[in-house]
């Protein structure tokens, strides 16, 4: 673990300058404000505990931390709304670092006529659906499963939704930055100043940076663009479920070249029973405490709720007649599979709304997962990409479930089939008050991560605890884009405030450490 080292006299003297330049209300520093900034899914949330908060409104204020900041060699945890959970919510990766939280920046433009919006930080995807809903536009969300988190901070940590808009972070058009020397600038084509095209258009003129500020922290997002998904005429679908385990190969096999020659042009996710179970009951109801799940107990609980081993929901989006077109398709790609179910679904515009993150709708319950296994719950995601074959997916199903029951946890994976890649969502659910179940999630954990590391499968994205870990595997002639990674870091942020330790990134003076 590293730990912010700065002076108590540096500290204080920080503090009052941050209070002058933002005011009293926006600095936070009680030993409550660093609970409540904490990482609450994690079995040692102090580990990471931040030294406060520093809550600004607007860019400028922003500007003025970073100053600050610098001047005092305070490191800064920009987060957006901090509500990342699995991968560490609001807390730092450097113990003591100030969160600075963007959660008041909360300004919403809309360009009705292109599709587009431009939103700050604090704007959560429930905040975005009500602003569209209120206005009648007729443009559609892409959610992710847990909505409450920030529209622009899912889309710089690469976080994925369901609708053919899912791949967040490709929708990003435009950004403005807080530099980490107090400077602000705009990419693509708002650094033209008052030009029309800043959310038109990504690229502007030479090199493009849009990318360079998801996932890293070379800057401070305090605007973003996005595309959204202007609201189609039909939603037409399948809700498929599957009884075995080992239908995992061919339900993908199936799916694979649908998506990737664009007659699925949403990203399906398909996941087990647990998924599914896990948010509306608890393990207690089913099972007797630190007993492994059977196939009997399992099919129990599938026949209870009339689910499969594996489900997934396909939808196909666009006017009427070419979606009922394309429905044909898919079911003539399943005829003859050995399916459980194929549900039919449809919504057709002028339809009471779905209510799915399929239609954009913002929801939040999945996260009643962490109540699992009741006590305090917790839960960390493991994420590793792979190529997009049936086989391969049956292997590192196999594998990771085999892991799952070695270290005692119970097995809560989906698949989510991009364009030309598998992501293998795991998540990791535990009970806090259970000190042997915490005790070997850390090996746990790692095993998973060096079991992927052996067929060269990186994770997309991790929890700040592995941040480091996972950098280290990505190891391409002695770590090039790594040390690419500390040049532009040391090049930008000399001092190293901005994140330090975000995705392994550490600058000069903490690399040792």
């Amino acid at each position: 673990m590293i730990e912010a080292e700065f002076s108590k006299t540096a500290l204080q003297s920080a503090l009052r300058a941050f209070r002058a330049a933002i005011g009293e209300d926006k600095v936070y520093t009680d030993d409550i404000d660093q609970v409540a900034y904490s990482d609450h899914f994690s079995p040692d949330p102090e580990k990471h505990q931040p030294g406060g908060a520093l809550t600004p409104e607007t860019e400028e204020e922003v500007q003025a931390i970073v100053r600050i900041a610098n001047e005092h060699k305070i490191p800064l945890w920009p987060i957006s709304r901090g509500k990342n959970f699995g991968y560490g919510g609001a807390a730092p990766v450097m113990k003591g670092s100030l969160v600075l939280d963007l959660s008041r920046m909360k300004k919403i433009e809309v360009d009705e006529e292109n599709g587009t919006v431009l939103v700050e930080p604090g704007v959560s995807f429930f905040d975005l659906y009500d602003y569209l809903q209120e206005r009648k536009i007729p443009l559609w969300l892409s959610v992710p499963g847990n909505s409450w988190g920030s529209v622009a901070g899912n889309a710089l940590d690469r976080g994925v939704g369901y609708t053919p808009y899912g791949d967040h972070a490709s929708r990003i058009c435009g950004l403005e930055v807080v530099l980490p020397d107090g400077d602000l600038m705009r990419t693509g084509m708002g650094a033209m100043e008052g030009s029309p095209n800043w959310q038109l258009y990504r690229y502007g003129f030479g090199p493009a940076w849009d990318s360079l500020f998801c996932q890293s922290n070379f800057g401070v997002v305090t605007k973003l663009g996005l595309w959204l998904m202007p609201e189609p005429e039909s939603v037409l679908g399948y809700d498929i479920s599957c009884s075995n385990p080992d239908d995992l190969g061919w339900l993908i096999d199936t799916l694979v070249p649908l998506r990737r020659e664009g007659i699925l042009q949403q990203s399906p996710s398909i996941g087990n029973w647990l998924r599914s179970v896990a948010v509306m009951t608890q393990r207690e109801e089913w099972i007797e405490p630190g007993r492994p799940f059977d196939e009997a107990t399992i099919k129990k609980i599938t026949g209870a709720f009339d689910i499969g081993w594996w489900n997934v929901s396909i939808r196909v989006y666009g006017p009427l007649p070419m979606t009922k077109a394309t429905m044909e398709v898919v079911k003539a790609a399943f005829s003859g599979k050995p399916v459980m179910r194929m549900r039919e679904t449809r919504w057709v515009k002028g339809d009471a709304p779905e209510g799915s993150p399929a239609t954009g709708v913002p929801i939040s319950f999945p996260l009643a997962n962490a109540n699992w296994f009741g006590g305090r719950g917790g839960h960390i995601s493991y994420s590793p990409t792979l190529p997009p074959r049936g086989d391969l997916a049956m292997r590192q199903f196999k594998r990771t479930r085999a892991r799952y029951e070695e270290f005692g946890f119970d097995y809560h994976p989906s698949f989510a089939i991009g364009e030309r890649h598998l992501t293998n969502v795991n998540q990791v659910l535990f009970n806090r008050d259970d000190p042997d179940m915490v005790a070997r999630l850390d090996p746990f954990f790692r095993t998973l991560v060096a079991d992927a590391d052996e067929e060269r499968y990186g994770e997309y994205r991790t929890h700040i605890e592995y941040m480091d870990l996972v950098a280290d595997t990505f190891n391409f002639n002695n770590h090039a884009l790594r040390r690419l990674n500390e040049r532009v870091k040391d090049a930008l942020d000399p001092n190293g405030i901005i994140a330090p330790g975000k995705s392994g990134i550490w600058p000069q003076r903490l690399r040792k450490s």
